[in-house]
């Protein structure tokens, strides 16, 4: 089933082409890599997919339904930078996210904090930005949603912590869901990834399976994008 579609999608800001003419289609049940360089437009595509940003020109559909109230209700997204106040204690957030989000499990939450050893009594200004994105993604996860957008989920942790929140974020979807995952460490989260989009000047350069590249190109997804993208 097709559960995101975009169709000639542009965006512009002046004469500058965030993003141009892209055609993009992501079934249920996958977890893909949204990759490319800074300045690629990943995180644009990413606003717009989310309804956070107007496209120039096209259209985007989420369950085949434009954006909008039924697009946001079907989609978690984990943006880059915190969007939680300090003040808050962790238990609260909780209780806010479940009153506000319909499809979210407090018990998973707690579940999570409890193995990553995070006290949900602490308030969010007593933790460091590790654990405040473990947090924030605790909460996205949290949800049963049918598309999760994680834009770079384990930039701020330490390397011990990745791989217990790459299992975080592999056990706690819906096998129906799928999962768009913006990332420059690329070589940590190639083995969870069954697609990859290479994204360079808001032009989409790849669409593939990571069994194709791995099969046609004898080469891993991170010597891949250094070898198109010459890092």
């Amino acid at each position: 089933m097709t559960l995101l579609e975009c169709k000639h999608l542009s965006k512009r800001y002046g004469k500058h082409n965030a993003l141009s003419d892209i055609n993009l289609s992501i079934d249920s049940g996958h977890i893909i890599g949204l990759l490319g360089p800074n300045g690629s437009g990943k995180t644009t595509l990413i606003k717009l997919i989310c309804g956070l940003l107007t496209p120039t020109e096209g259209e985007i559909y989420v369950n085949e339904s434009p954006v909008g109230i039924a697009s946001k209700k079907a989609i978690s997204y984990l943006p880059d930078h915190s969007y939680l106040n300090d003040w808050m204690r962790v238990r609260d957030i909780i209780d806010y996210f479940e009153d506000f989000y319909e499809d979210f499990e407090s018990i998973r939450a707690y579940d999570m904090l409890a193995k990553l050893h995070i006290n949900p009594s602490d308030k969010l200004k007593t933790m460091s930005k590790g654990t405040k994105e473990k947090v924030q993604l605790i909460l996205v996860m949290s949800r049963r949603a049918d598309l999760y957008i994680l834009d770079e989920p384990i930039a701020g942790v330490d390397p011990a912590a990745r791989d217990y929140i790459l299992e975080t974020i592999l056990t706690n979807y819906d096998e129906n869901a799928s999962i768009l995952i913006s990332t420059h460490l690329i070589s940590d989260v190639e083995n969870i990834l069954d697609e990859v989009i290479f994204l360079q000047n808001g032009v989409i350069r790849m669409h593939t399976s990571v069994d194709e590249i791995r099969e046609k190109e004898q080469k891993s997804v991170d010597a891949l994008f250094r070898e198109v993208f010459r890092c």
